[in-house]
């Protein structure tokens, strides 16, 4: 499952979300607490696949500066985010989360519009789900999909901190 940048879809009521200023999106903020709400056990399965070993994995990943969260807030309380690893131009999601609704649909519309500002053309979601294909991520042949992702990965990293542009939801 990718979402390409240029194709993000971004319904009409999500854009009223976000234009209401509900959510206030960080970026690297707070990855561990990002991970550990990514690791909390969904009703559906019960389980997780974060396990200590791979959340140290992670914090190692974010102290050399290739893992990256996405926090989002309201009224100063983490509610969503998600996390996932950088690798030139190329963005690996790894897991979301939300204790509030469409918390993790604005985390993913802040990263992917940012995203497409430093140059990153695409978002490898891995798994196929509905809540990613209503924001346009769709699956792609493995051929198509390694040859664009060796393009990416080859471009130069993002360097520093990454933040959030003030005008990035201009013309949501």
């Amino acid at each position: 499952m990718t979402l390409f940048v240029d194709e993000l879809h971004v319904a009409k009521s999500l854009k009223k979300v976000i234009r209401a200023g509900r959510f206030t999106v960080t970026f690297d903020r707070a990855f561990a607490e990002v991970m550990r709400g990514c690791a909390t056990p969904r009703d559906d399965d019960g389980g997780t696949w974060i396990t200590g070993e791979m959340f140290e994995a992670y914090m190692r990943l974010a102290r050399l500066g290739f893992a990256h969260s996405v926090e989002t807030w309201s009224d100063g309380v983490l509610v969503g985010g998600l996390y996932g690893v950088a690798i030139g131009r190329m963005f690996y999601g790894e897991s979301m989360f939300a204790r509030a609704s469409n918390a993790s649909k604005v985390a993913l519309v802040t990263l992917v519009r940012q995203l497409g500002r430093w140059g990153f053309e695409m978002v490898d979601c891995q798994m196929t789900t509905a809540h990613l294909a209503s924001l346009g991520a769709r699956e792609v042949p493995r051929a198509a999909f390694l040859e664009r992702m060796h393009a990416l990965v080859a471009r130069p990293q993002v360097e520093g901190a990454w933040a959030v542009d003030a005008n990035l939801y201009n013309g949501l």
